[in-house]
This record gives C-alpha cells, structure tokens and sequence, in this order.
C-alpha cells in the first residue's frame, strides 16, 4: 500500500470516529433521560464509524481517482457540451418540481431526486450526443469528425508481433498509440509464465513497448482503465475504444470480427501486409523455384519472397528448380493472393539433389 493510501485510509478512519461518536451523542440527546445507557449507544456508533470509514475509505478514493481521470482525459468541448447538459436537466427538473413540490409529505424529496435524475441524464445526453446535438442547432455534419480515430488502442497481440515499432518508426502513423493498464498486466502475466516460449513472447512485447517509448516520432500512451475489465479483455478493449472514439489494432481474428460487429475501426497488420504485397500483372515475368507438385496433374508450386503462392502449369517436370515463369493469372482468395504461370523461359538454377547412400553389400 501506498504511503498516501494509508494516510488517506487511517484520515478517512478519524472522520468516521468522530462521524460515529456525534451520531451517537445526539441519539443519546433525543433519547432523554431513558433507561438505555447513553455510554454503549456512543460506543457502539463509534466503532460503527470507525469500521464502515476504514473500510469504505479505498471504495471513495477509487471513485474519485476514476472520475478525476475523466475529468482530466475528456476534451473540452465535451465537458462544455455535459455542463450545458447539465443545466438543461435542472430546469426541466425545477418546471416539473413546481408541480411536485406540493405534494405532501414527500413533495420536496422527490422534487431533489427528480433533480438528480434529470442532472445526470442530461450530463450524460451532452457528453455522449455533443456531435449530434451541434449538427442539429448549428447546422452542418458532423459526418467527418465521427468518424475521424483520435488514437489506436494496441492489442496484447499486436505488440508481441513487433511489426507495430517498425511501422511506426516510419511515421506513417500519425495519431497516439493508446495500450491500457489492463493490457499491461496481461503482458506481465504472460512474461511471468512458467511456460518458455509464453515468458519469452512476453518478454518480447515488453521490449517493444519500451523501444517505442525511445523513439521520439512515436506517440506512446499507457493509460489507466477508467473500469476494471471483468472477465475477457477483448470484451473490455472494444467498449473502452468504442466508448472514446478510437481504433483497434489487432492481429486477433476473433477481436476483429467481434470489434467490426460493434462498429469500431480496425487497424490488422496482417491485412496491411497482405495489401503491400507486390502485384503481379499478367504477362511480367517472375523467379520462382518449384517446391513441390500441385494438387492438378503436371501442376509445380512455388513461392515469391513475401510468401505468395504460385501454381506453375506443366511444372512438375521442373521440380527443384529456379526458373523464369510467366504469369498468366492471378487471384484473391481468402488464405492470400494466388498466382498461375507458365514455365516461360529456361532453367535458372538446379536444386542440388541429396545423393543416396550406398547399400551395403552393392
């Protein structure tokens, strides 16, 4: 514990005692002079408030750490627009309390929790609607700034690939890359693992974050969870970025589906490698080297550099060999870009081939 939060704990204990012990003496002053002993009843109250203020205090300072956050972390114009919300509620409150004040005896309480109420749904209709709410009494859209990302929420996933510190090093991405405490600790957890190859991917993310947070083009933010994620973090990521207007990047494929189903955008590096792989046009020329047979008769498959898989017709006679082909064709399909060629000019290299052993005996 914290030197502050034990501070904080044991003042918030003293106001309880002294809390305690007053309730107690006035009870005893309405009591009179009665048969109870006024001693036990301060006692008993004292303790009671010493108790519920010892342990309530850790309750009262994380609500107030948590609303101080959204105070700090929320734009301006979004607070304006709360404010005004605000005040709007409090006077359909007060016309509405002119007509419930008058009832007796509870007029007056339901007039003040009625004010409540109408406080906090329009604090909440400003915070949430201010876009709409501008467009509809100033005019214009506000069509481009929803749908404008402020920052990327990075995924547990996508900092262990590492990709993310060499594409962001080339200052393509030009808005705050945002990784929550809660992903933190699950990056601790997995380099904490018993298990080498999780210790090691984690150890991995860890050393990622720390090199971004060195390079001075890059917008590194850890931010704390205004909610504590319960149960699935990935649940938790797409409500915190869909909540603050940002991205997700991800690697996950079930996080990308279920953040594209709750309407938040999607950063995958996967896709992003898949579109910056070279195209290749009908008719270019290509090197390939013939790995195996194809699944059709005569059919050769190889692969480009970045992976891409190309089926080269009649090319079962040129197994383990570098050739020339000629691209005749090329497809998208779910796995990947796929492409079809011909053997279009002469052998370039020949695999060598493993020599048997000779058998004994022959």
């Amino acid at each position: 514990m914290k030197r502050s939060e034990y501070l904080a704990r044991w003042l918030g204990a003293g106001l309880g005692v002294i809390g305690g012990f007053l309730l107690g003496y006035f009870m005893v002053r309405g009591l009179g002079n009665s048969a109870h002993p006024g001693w036990a009843i301060i006692g008993l109250t004292t303790l009671e408030g010493l108790i519920f203020a010892y342990l309530g205090t850790p309750y009262v300072l994380g609500g107030w750490r948590k609303f101080n956050f959204r105070l700090t972390s929320t734009p301006l114009p979004d607070l304006l627009s709360g404010l005004l919300g605000m005040i709007v509620g409090l006077v359909v409150a007060v016309l509405i309390g002119a007509f419930v004040r008058d009832i007796q005896p509870y007029g007056i309480w339901v007039s003040a929790v009625l004010a409540l109420l109408l406080a906090a749904q329009g604090a909440s209709v400003g915070l949430t609607r201010r876009a709409e709410l501008t467009a509809l009494f100033f005019g214009g859209s506000q069509k481009a700034e929803d749908h404008r990302i402020t920052g990327v929420l990075l995924d547990t996933s996508v900092i262990i690939d590492g990709r993310i510190l060499d594409i962001a090093k080339t200052g393509f991405i030009d808005m705050p890359l945002i990784t929550l405490s809660s992903v933190l600790r699950e990056l601790q957890s997995v380099a904490d693992s018993a298990d080498v190859t999780r210790r090691r991917r984690g150890r991995r993310g860890l050393d990622v974050l720390t090199e971004m947070q060195k390079e001075p083009v890059i917008d590194l933010q850890v931010t704390e969870d205004e909610t504590s994620p319960n149960g699935d973090i990935d649940t938790h990521l797409v409500r915190t970025a869909k909540r603050k207007g940002w991205a997700i990047m991800t690697n996950d494929f079930n996080l990308n589906r279920i953040a594209r189903l709750e309407g938040v955008a999607v950063l995958n590096l996967n896709e992003l490698a898949q579109a910056m792989r070279p195209v290749a046009i009908p008719g270019e020329e290509i090197v390939v080297t013939v790995a195996r047979e194809g699944k059709e008769p005569g059919q050769g498959v190889g692969s480009l550099d970045d992976g891409t898989m190309v089926v080269i017709q009649n090319g079962k006679r040129l197994l383990n060999q570098t050739i020339t082909a000629v691209v005749t064709s090329v497809i998208q399909t779910s796995a990947g870009r796929m492409i079809f060629a011909e053997p279009g000019g002469t052998e370039t290299r020949r695999q060598p081939n493993r020599v048997k052993p000779r058998e004994e005996g022959g």
